[in-house]
């Protein structure tokens, strides 16, 4: 049975950032709305602008109740309002999202194409010792995984940034625009990434030479997107090899392969705007 409220979401510091939703949600204070989509469409080729993704984002609804009508009721932004935000770990579960106490926000599938998370080189210890490590983004060719995109306001965006940034206005965390990769609704809320047999490993770099499935919804141009990224180290660098979070689990990482690999700088691993 799924969790009917944020609190009642299952959520384990050590094993950040799982569990996730399955789907596309709501989440306010005292409620999970599960979302569904009302029309089915072929996907389209075009690359959606802001108000295009706004538009996408209408057509779910909760219970024959939609979005807009929701936010009303809490008193919160409208979509019209709110702007695409890349929900990489922690911040995807319902859960920890509500504990930051940043007001309801739509929370939708995406998936990244030629992009992966993958675990920052810093540990944050308020929840746990020695502490769990956050998500950032890096490229990687041929690669798709499942992830979480949130529309959020810039109030709720700046709190999200701070709160990694364990409340300080500067930090090693800043939001950005990627430039590079793909990001894409995702209707297939079953999507699986490649698995660790599909890598291929030249001496230099690993790649996914396996065609991608077929895509079941509309691009979204990146510059209308925010992430937030480590901006001092990205820890992912086993041998030259990528530590990808939906194939290494966040225990798994840190006792196996934490401190045990390099570092490169987040430049190295990531074009932006």
């Amino acid at each position: 049975m799924q969790a009917k409220t944020p609190n009642l979401w299952q959520y384990a510091p050590a094993n950040s950032p799982l569990p996730l939703p399955d789907g596309p949600i709501l989440v306010t204070s005292k409620t999970i709305h599960y979302l569904t989509k009302d029309s089915e469409e072929e996907a389209s080729t075009n690359v959606l602008n802001l108000q295009q993704i706004q538009q996408y984002c209408s057509n779910f609804t909760s219970e024959g109740e939609s979005i807009d009508s929701i936010l009303s009721q809490e008193k919160s932004s409208l979509l019209e309002d709110r702007k695409p935000f890349l929900l990489l770990g922690e911040l995807a579960n319902p859960f920890q999202l509500n504990r930051l106490n940043i007001g309801p926000m739509p929370i939708f599938i995406i998936r990244l194409e030629n992009l992966c998370r993958t675990y920052a080189d810093s540990l944050d210890s308020r929840m746990i010792n020695p502490g769990i490590h956050h998500i950032t983004l890096a490229r990687s060719e041929g690669w798709w995984e499942k992830a979480y995109l949130g529309m959020a306001t810039i109030k709720q965006m700046k709190s999200m940034i701070s709160w990694l940034n364990n409340g300080r206005q500067t930090g090693d965390w800043k939001p950005v625009k990627p430039a590079e990769g793909s990001i894409r609704f995702e209707e297939d809320y079953q999507l699986q990434s490649p698995s660790m047999e599909m890598l291929h490993w030249d001496g230099t770099t690993e790649t996914v030479e396996h065609k991608p499935p077929e895509p079941t919804g509309p691009s979204i141009e990146l510059k209308q997107i925010m992430t937030p990224i480590h901006t001092k180290w990205g820890c992912y660098d086993s041998r030259g090899k990528i530590i990808r979070c939906s194939l290494v689990g966040q225990r798994d990482f840190h006792t196996n392969y934490f401190r045990r690999g390099s570092s490169k700088k987040w430049q190295d691993i990531l074009k932006i705007e």
